[in-house]
């Protein structure tokens, strides 16, 4: 392997990183004019086109019932945790939705690992969320609803990892979640239209979901699963950690989100769980399937 070919996947995973959060930051531009519903109608209709146009699924996609069944599933869930936490990040800054979003893959990863030295990361990420859940009111206090949605989010998360490690063993990656993501049209459009209506076909909103869809879906899913095939597992998983902070960044430049520094420290254990999580385990669960 040549030195471009081994340092090639982590600029190439870090820009996928940035782009989803610069996407989601982009999303929440919307939110005003056609809310987190119709957002997230526009986002997965052109990410579904975007990647069946990439990934070309009628070639060797499922093939009995049982695999389309699954693969639907795998799309049903796909939509739900895509339109949940973005009724999150409609009311809670953009960094702390995903943070507290991460709870789901690190549930998923610690618990398929069960090793002792999970306890401590346990520990980072139990004092994470205990500082961002709204236990108590004044300054920095976070909306309820919306912190139940990030945590619905990541519940869905974590199931659409396991779910998703049962599809790739039957369907190609890049094909499951193009059909996935076509799937997962069928619940987010009807609501999304449901919600705003007429104003989703206004011209100048679908150019910005397209750009949604772009920045959050096919740059992000293309780099990581072609990095996937290049880097280790455990490096990959370590980067994906870095995603709260990005996100928390992302928001600050693009849409003035300031954070208290209690938010920044429950940022940081979440992010150090996470990491530790990745380098100690012998399986990076939560790095199966890209997120949001």
């Amino acid at each position: 392997m040549s030195a471009q070919s081994r340092t090639w996947p982590v600029p190439a995973v870090l820009i996928a990183i940035v782009s989803v959060q610069i996407g989601a930051s982009l999303a929440k531009h919307l939110f005003p004019l056609i809310g987190a519903e119709g957002t997230t109608a526009l986002r997965q209709a052109f990410s579904a086109i975007v990647l069946v146009a990439l990934f070309q699924p009628w070639k060797g996609g499922p093939k009995t019932r049982a695999d389309w069944g699954l693969v639907a599933l795998y799309g049903g869930l796909l939509g739900v945790m895509n339109l949940v936490f973005y009724m999150a990040v409609q009311r809670l800054p953009l960094g702390i939705a995903v943070a507290i979003e991460f709870a789901g893959p690190l549930t998923v990863a610690i618990l398929a690992s069960r090793r002792w030295l999970d306890a401590v990361w346990v520990a980072f990420a139990i004092g994470g969320l205990a500082i961002l859940l709204p236990f108590h009111g004044g300054a920095g206090a976070l909306d309820p609803l919306g912190v139940l949605y990030a945590s619905i989010a990541g519940v869905c998360w974590g199931l659409y990892i396991i779910l998703g490690q049962k599809v790739s063993d039957r369907v190609h990656g890049g094909k499951a979640v193009a059909i996935g993501m076509a799937f997962s049209m069928l619940f987010t459009v009807p609501i999304g239209v449901a919600h705003a209506g007429m104003q989703l076909f206004d011209p100048q909103i679908l150019l910005w979901g397209l750009g949604v869809a772009i920045l959050s879906g096919a740059i992000p899913y293309t780099l990581e699963m072609l990095a996937l095939k290049h880097i280790p597992a455990k490096t990959f998983g370590l980067m994906m950690s870095l995603e709260p902070a990005v996100a928390a960044l992302a928001a600050l430049v693009l849409l003035h989100e300031w954070l208290t520094a209690m938010q920044w420290l429950a940022i940081g254990l979440v992010i150090v769980a996470s990491a530790g999580s990745s380098l100690t385990s012998k399986r990076v669960v939560a790095s199966d399937v890209p997120a949001d």
